[in-house]
């Protein structure tokens, strides 16, 4: 069996979660044919991710010049169905977080990825995230191409699901993949009742390197965060706390491990604060590097004002390193306050400093006692093998009612085969 996954932007830093996700899916004996939008000239730090830039069908990389073409051919190929999914995509552009050109781009998209995917024998499509690839996906069903499921994480989609569309991607898609709960809850809202045994819960899971290392017992004054630096992570906010902390423990260590448009920002806010010598930045880095840095520190801390469930929390308490972080969407569900970790108020800088001194204050012995909590919860929820498993379970069972319809003229040949078989016999 052989599936598609449609992802915006592929190999992509911050979301290695994918990579793992596809590589555990191929284990269970289905095949995937890659498919981005866009990524192929990205630099990729990790050795896999440039592995997997060569295994991918990037639709963008030709220029505008080919999505003109495969757009053209669609609509004389099968005008029926061109014009059906026209119609959809202009009507998915009405009160949409994007225009109307936009969606025109999606059906374009779609138009070029339709010949690939029916070449390539893909039954099913399934994509990441309910935004702009998700629209891809359902059109390319439009067209005629297999039918699409696909994976929500949030937080994007549950701030403007109306804009998104997101009850009309449910609706029409042959199951929907929820990371949490809390996501699950979310996407219900969207839809009828009727409509909510399609949702399931796929937790996104942890590497297996983090399973098997020998991790030592967290020690250290050494606090790291990881990821994206955007308003919705919080890091401005994490910058007052560490002033705070700095303040009563001036030996305290604070690793910011990522990048992003609000770097200048923080570091004005951090000489601002005179934290040079207790913050460092490392930029982007490596599955291995994060690792490193992970084992290196004490804990994981996270400001986020939104959030899904980010996977490297999951990669943190792998490693039995417990997590100081805000209480927000599903991340209650994996953390437990004062069991394997401390959970606090989104946007309270007083009380997300309170927990880190908390965290930096507690003995060394106690603190391995929480980080093994911290370990056991995250290999039992989030075990890539068993998540994986789910999936593969779930593509079996849609991709008998997704096998894209053959092309024009490959049923005219098909018929005209078996029409000459019948006046053979």
């Amino acid at each position: 069996m052989r599936i598609g996954y449609l992802v915006n932007h592929y190999p992509k830093v911050s979301h290695t979660f994918i990579r793992r996700e596809i590589l555990a899916v191929e284990q269970h004996g289905i095949e995937v044919f890659r498919m981005a939008i866009r990524g192929w000239d990205d630099d990729a730090p990790d050795p896999v991710d440039q592995a997997e830039k060569a295994r991918t069908h990037y639709l963008l990389r030709d220029g505008v010049g080919a999505l003109l073409k495969a757009t053209l051919t669609q609509a004389l190929r099968a005008p029926g169905r061109f014009w059906s999914a026209l119609k959809l995509a202009l009507r998915m552009s009405r009160r949409a977080d994007k225009p109307w050109p936009f969606h025109l781009v999606y059906l374009m998209e779609a138009c070029a990825a339709v010949p690939v995917l029916r070449a390539a024998g893909v039954r099913h499509l399934h994509v990441h995230f309910g935004t702009n690839p998700a629209e891809v996906g359902l059109l390319i069903e439009a067209l005629g191409g297999p039918g699409y499921s696909m994976t929500v994480h949030g937080p994007e989609e549950f701030d403007r699901p109306d804009f998104l569309h997101l009850g009309e991607k449910i609706r029409r898609a042959r199951f929907v993949a929820a990371i949490t709960s809390f996501c699950r809850s979310q996407l219900s809202r969207w839809v009828a009742y009727t409509e909510w045994p399609k949702i399931r819960i796929v937790h996104c899971g942890v590497d297996p390197d983090f399973h098997r290392v020998d991790a030592p017992p967290p020690r250290g004054r050494r606090l790291i965060c990881i990821g994206r630096m955007s308003e919705q992570k919080g890091h401005l906010l994490l910058i007052e706390a560490a002033a705070q902390v700095a303040r009563q423990m001036p030996d305290f260590e604070l690793v910011l491990a990522g990048d992003g448009e609000l770097r200048a920002t923080i570091e004005q806010r951090i000489a601002h604060h005179g934290l040079q010598r207790n913050v460092r930045i490392t930029g982007w880095i490596s599955s291995d590097t994060v690792r490193q840095e992970l084992l290196a520190s004490r804990a994981l801390v996270l400001a986020s004002f939104a959030e899904g469930l980010p996977v490297v929390i999951m990669e943190a308490m792998a490693l039995g390193r417990p997590c100081v972080s805000t209480c927000i969407a599903g991340i209650p569900e994996l953390i437990r306050d004062g069991e394997n970790g401390w959970l606090l108020p989104a946007g309270d800088p007083d009380a997300l400093a309170e927990a880190m001194l908390a965290c930096l204050r507690l003995d060394d012995e106690t603190l391995a006692g929480v980080g093994r909590q911290a370990r056991a919860a995250a290999l039992l929820r989030h075990d890539v093998d068993r998540e994986a498993a789910k999936l593969a379970a779930l593509f079996r069972e849609y991709a008998a009612t997704s096998e894209p319809e053959a092309a024009p003229h490959a049923a005219g040949k098909a018929a005209g085969k078996k029409a000459g078989e019948g006046a053979h016999a």
